[in-house]
């Protein structure tokens, strides 16, 4: 099966939200990852907390705040970097999808204005559904979009697959000198059986072969995965943070999901 990339007119809508409403995010589309959850990041993510994400004006907003809010995770002495902070410093929101089949062999678009102060991380990205039975990198990641403040007019989309040797293995793409801060640009990719195409608007910047990441059913991108749009701060990828830009807005216009016709 041969997918055109770049040839809308052959995709198919199944799933979208155009934040057309006002309020939380549609709980019959998002749910949300909660509280301190990966990479060393500062961020707490709060669960339907109108101050880290909302719906007004025909956008969705996360917000990444300075904050001083309970750890309910918090145990004295703790020398665990989820637990060892009484209050946290940070706060934002990390939303999924909730679509318990996912998708695969798809478009994914996403019309979104980013953030630009320093340690912002805001970024689009999927991971497969079988992630709570097999981990993190066997269910595989796809990053349709990552940006990362202390690297200003850069932006990256990349695939993450497990090896057999038990480490990690990626296939990461780039463009430079952008201003994706300034206005709302298309971040999308086209998932076809044998690659993974990234655009930037109309741009087709990158292509990862799935080929690289194993043979049949095993290969994670031959199976489907959810979405998630999230706001992180600082942690590995992060960096530095600078408090003074504080608090940081991530602006999602909408989301768009296709499936491929026949």
């Amino acid at each position: 099966m041969e997918f055109t990339p770049g040839d809308q007119t052959r995709w198919k809508l199944v799933w979208s939200d155009d934040f057309d409403y006002e309020g939380l995010p549609d709980p019959s589309k998002w749910g949300y990852e909660e509280g301190f959850v990966r990479n060393n990041e500062m961020q707490f993510y709060t669960r339907a907390r109108r101050e880290n994400a909302r719906v007004e004006g025909g956008l969705l907003i996360i917000e990444g705040r300075k904050d001083s809010f309970p750890n309910p995770g918090y145990k004295v002495d703790s020398s665990n970097w989820k637990e060892n902070r009484e209050f946290v410093e940070y706060t934002s929101a990390s939303l999924v999808s909730k679509i318990d089949t996912g998708w695969k062999y798809c478009r994914i678009e996403v019309l979104a204005k980013l953030p630009d102060g320093k340690g912002v991380w805001p970024a689009i990205w999927t991971l497969g559904i079988n992630c709570p039975q097999v981990s993190w990198p066997a269910c595989g990641e796809i990053d349709i979009m990552e940006f990362v403040g202390n690297w200003p007019g850069e932006i990256f989309g990349t695939i993450h697959y497990p090896t057999s040797e038990g480490a990690y293995e990626k296939q990461e793409g780039k463009l430079k000198d952008l201003d994706p801060h300034s206005d709302f640009h298309s971040y999308a990719i086209e998932w076809c059986p044998d690659r993974i195409d990234f655009f930037y608007d109309s741009h087709k910047y990158h292509t990862a072969w799935l080929d690289k990441a194993g043979a049949g059913v095993e290969n994670p991108f031959r199976k489907p995965h959810y979405l998630i749009l999230n706001l992180a701060l600082g942690g590995s990828f992060g960096g530095e943070i600078e408090d003074d830009c504080f608090p940081q807005r991530y602006l999602i216009k909408h989301v768009s999901v296709y499936a491929h016709e026949q």
